[in-house]
């Protein structure tokens, strides 16, 4: 799995001030949020029954009540996504989705590409090897985009990975496959730096309450990508060659670069911790993701479910053909999966404010366990009716977290911890599918689902016992 206004002040050297002046409190305070009065939108408080401001007032809305058990399952008062139509939202989305068509387009094609211009197919390996690599440099990436602006550092990042393409204009032999090579780790590293800089610039822009919803949002497109670009980008690959789609993604990230130059967000300041080491300032996103509760119960957890989810990688076509189905069902069920997360999208920011972020998380990992059975017994309807299922619950399940993840990290800590889940989020299941593609020769894979069955569900119950340690000002 991402906009028109005052001249800009977003970035670390703002000036600082804690009344109205329109810049965001120091970082670490737990109730920050984008200042409103900057970006020409209602104010950002949280929901109550009495309507907004008109755009551009200064709106003053009475604190939410501290979330106790009692609150939960309570009608909600007003619609936090209001938050989410306002320009610079609207703008932000349309810059993220021009970056989105351009860093998944050529994802796979690049590995594709290489097999087919040298013949190797360990070439093509190589290629998706190194699409991996830059999440090495993650927490340093994270440690940047906590220093600096992160709206001007996706700028920069969009414009690199633009240039970073057009040498493939000139590659049309197997001697100039290093030029693929440099190109496909330049291209890599730009949504690794995406994904440190985005939940920083949401957490700034809006309203804790309001973070749910603009998760939903944008794995809703993330999901429409994840549907439609392989079947596009296969079909143009097969009919004219890679040309014309490197031609697009140099497009998609000049224009999100264009888009976000002109958005105006006012940013959180950076504040060095005294004698803080560099190892440790560079660490400290893992020490939080880890150590706050909840989100540490809810990380631990992830790590083992994320796991679990690359064995299912690993034995992917040995459940196929335990079902009967072709390896080309691969994509058709893929596309199951991306409708039902659609879905998810669209209605987990609701049920995490009615039922609470650690809860959805924990109901969509149990989704993901239930819907593994049917791989183990050879039942292809239900198999691949479950499909959707999958698809909803991981969904579910990485939305309520990386909420989760947001709102209880200080501003100025959100490129780190964003760069550790990021680890967290991929690391285990490579690991785990490169193991499972070796017990394959040996294990019967029913076997391996049935211990996948076992281990998910057993996360998911596990996870239903965590509760909110201490009571943010609002629920997202």
């Amino acid at each position: 799995m991402t906009t028109t206004l005052p001249p800009a002040h977003g970035d670390e050297t703002a000036p600082a001030d804690d009344d109205a002046s329109g810049v965001r409190p120091a970082p670490g305070t737990a109730t920050a949020q984008g200042d409103p009065s900057a970006v020409g939108q209602p104010a950002a408080g949280p929901a109550v029954v009495s309507p907004p401001a008109p755009v551009g007032a200064t709106a003053s809305l009475p604190p939410a009540p501290p979330e106790d058990d009692a609150a939960v399952g309570q009608p909600v008062p007003d619609d936090p996504a209001r938050h989410l139509r306002t320009p610079v939202f609207r703008t932000l989305v349309v810059g993220w989705t021009l970056a989105n068509v351009a860093d998944s387009l050529l994802t796979l094609l690049m590995a594709v590409w290489v097999a087919d211009l040298t013949g190797s197919a360990a070439l093509g390996g190589v290629t998706f090897a190194l699409l991996g690599l830059p999440a090495l440099a993650s927490p340093f990436l994270g440690y940047l985009a906590d220093r600096v602006s992160r709206r001007r550092m996706l700028v920069v990042a969009y414009v690199v990975g633009a240039l970073g393409l057009v040498p493939l204009f000139w590659v049309t032999e197997p001697g100039q496959v290093w030029v693929i090579f440099a190109s496909t780790l330049v291209y890599s590293a730009v949504a690794y730096v995406t994904g440190a800089c985005q939940s920083g610039l949401l957490k700034d822009l809006l309203p804790d309450e309001a973070l749910g919803h603009a998760n939903g949002r944008l794995s809703m497109i993330d999901q429409v990508f994840r549907v439609a670009l392989p079947v596009v980008g296969a079909a143009v690959y097969a009919l004219a060659g890679v040309v014309p789609l490197v031609a697009v993604a140099i497009g998609g990230f000049v224009g999100a670069a264009i888009v976000l130059g002109f958005v105006r967000v006012v940013e959180s300041r950076f504040e060095d911790s005294t004698g803080e080491s560099y190892l440790a300032a560079t660490t400290a996103g893992f020490r939080h993701l880890f150590g706050t509760q909840p989100l540490g119960g809810m990380t631990w957890n992830a790590v083992i479910v994320f796991a679990s989810v690359g064995l299912v990688n690993a034995v992917v076509f040995a459940v196929l053909d335990g079902l009967g189905l072709p390896a080309a069902w691969l994509g058709p069920l893929t596309v199951l999966q991306g409708v039902a997360g659609f879905v998810a999208g669209a209605v987990t920011p609701r049920l995490m404010l009615r039922y609470g972020r650690p809860r959805v998380y924990a109901l969509g990992v149990l989704a993901v366990g239930v819907s593994l059975v049917p791989f183990a017994f050879q039942w292809v309807i239900p198999a691949v009716a479950a499909q959707a299922l999958l698809g909803f619950g991981v969904t579910a399940a990485v939305i309520a977290w990386v909420t989760e993840r947001q709102v209880v990290t200080p501003d100025r800590l959100q490129g780190r911890v964003a760069a550790a889940g990021h680890l967290v989020n991929n690391l285990p299941g490579t690991l785990v599918t490169a193991l499972g593609a070796g017990l394959l020769a040996f294990v019967d894979y029913r076997l391996l689902v049935l211990v996948n069955v076992v281990v998910v569900v057993g996360a998911g119950l596990a996870a239903l016992r965590l509760r909110r340690a201490d009571a943010p000002a609002s629920e997202a």
